[in-house]
């Protein structure tokens, strides 16, 4: 189900909602959790973790609803008879009122000490903040060459749909932050799926954005949900946008660069 227009903040807030979606997880979130609290706690910031959990039944409630015990901050909801990280996404995001929205993996692959260096990108002015994989000095650890091939091929099939004026080079990338205002008023699609930062940066109002490199970890337990159909969403997403009335940027993109080792 597609839902309307993505709504404003109620009031201007400094506020970030972090969704971290959640499936299967369990042995993970407890860790990651305690990471996410260590490294905004020190900044100050108002914020709300909102973990997303689409019914896992292996425990992840009662790891999420353990922690949020300890730290308030912690929020668990449950979606039942819906999967997809973009829905997850967005599910969480309509959920909190603050100004700032972040997204990041609950399977440790995303660094949760980057998350200060995203929020002061945002405090300086920049409209988006993404932890990048093909910045410099960023990359990828463990992937074989055919999954560094296609994630490769991934970027470039979309290079010409960005706006040159704001150049980013991991458009792919599932840990950013992106303020509320930019997206307000677009009509975020909860396709199964999960490249949500691609139909921001299409349909959003992102003026400035800045990209902080980071190695792409190892995940540390469950498994991957890469796939064939994965594929075949993110295929299914293009379509989507070029039907809505997307269009490929007319000047010269800016080109990524090419993952490391493929």
């Amino acid at each position: 189900m597609v839902e309307g227009p993505f709504p404003a903040a109620r009031a201007s807030s400094p506020k970030l909602g972090l969704v971290v979606p959640a499936l299967r997880e369990a042995g993970n979130l407890r860790l990651l959790l305690e990471r996410i609290s260590a490294s905004l706690e020190p900044l100050a910031v108002d914020y709300e973790v909102l973990v997303v959990d689409d019914d896992s039944r292996d425990g992840t409630s009662a790891v999420v609803e353990e922690c949020a015990r300890a730290n308030p901050r912690i929020r668990l909801l449950v979606r039942t008879g819906e999967r997809g990280l973009a829905g997850a996404v967005v599910y969480g995001w309509r959920r909190t009122d603050a100004g700032a929205l972040g997204v990041m993996d609950a399977d440790l692959q995303h660094p949760p000490e980057l998350l200060p260096e995203l929020w002061k990108a945002l405090q300086a002015g920049s409209d988006l903040a993404v932890a990048s994989r093909y910045a410099r000095p960023g990359g990828v650890r463990g992937w074989n060459p055919a999954r560094r091939l296609l994630s490769w091929l991934g970027v470039r099939m979309i290079a010409g749909w960005l706006r040159p004026a704001v150049p980013v080079q991991d458009p792919l990338s599932g840990f950013f932050l992106v303020r509320r205002a930019s997206i307000a008023g677009v009509t975020l699609q909860p396709q199964q799926g999960f490249k949500i930062l691609l139909e921001i940066l299409v349909k959003g109002t992102i003026r400035s954005a800045t990209e902080v490199p980071f190695q792409f970890g190892m995940r540390r337990t469950g498994r991957s949900k890469a796939s064939l159909k994965v594929g075949w969403e993110y295929l299914s997403l293009l379509w989507r946008l070029r039907r809505a009335g997307a269009q490929p940027a007319t000047e010269p993109p800016h080109t990524p660069g090419r993952p490391e080792g493929s």
